[in-house]
């Protein structure tokens, strides 16, 4: 699947690492994806609310019936085979299959690898503002 086409079927994004700090580039990026009309799940265990939505601990607190198309990571790169990790077993557990989606410098060869080996489309290294900024 290409990210034009990712991004064209995509409703809901799960954003790792989403910040109320306003110079924070994931707080920039999620207000983007708001204003273009995505939905936005924040995840950050050191917010309770970002753009006053309930903002979860980490993927596992996310509610059941809410529906997760993508899964876009905004944490340092030492933890992103970890985030990778936690999703793939989230996933399993809740019979879903997000794409992961990495910001720039953010993708290592592990964390790559072990999404692919469970069946995730992985993206990496990639600005989702750029890239729908790109198709549209």
């Amino acid at each position: 699947m290409s990210i034009k086409e990712l991004l064209s079927y995509t409703k809901t994004i799960a954003v790792i690492g989403c910040s109320s700090k306003q110079y924070r580039t994931s707080y920039i990026i999620s207000e983007y994806l708001l204003d273009v009309g995505y939905e936005i799940v924040p995840v950050n265990p050191n917010e309770s609310s970002v753009f006053g939505r309930t903002c979860y601990p980490s993927v596992f607190d996310i509610p059941d019936e809410i529906r997760i198309d993508i899964v876009d990571i905004f944490r340092n790169k030492r933890y992103t085979v970890e985030m990778v990790r936690d999703i793939v077993n989230w996933s399993e557990s809740k019979d879903k299959k997000p794409a992961i989606w990495t910001q720039l410098d953010v993708s290592t060869p592990s964390a790559k690898e072990y999404a692919e080996a469970n069946g995730h489309l992985y993206i990496e290294n990639r600005c989702m503002l750029v890239e729908h900024q790109r198709f549209n």
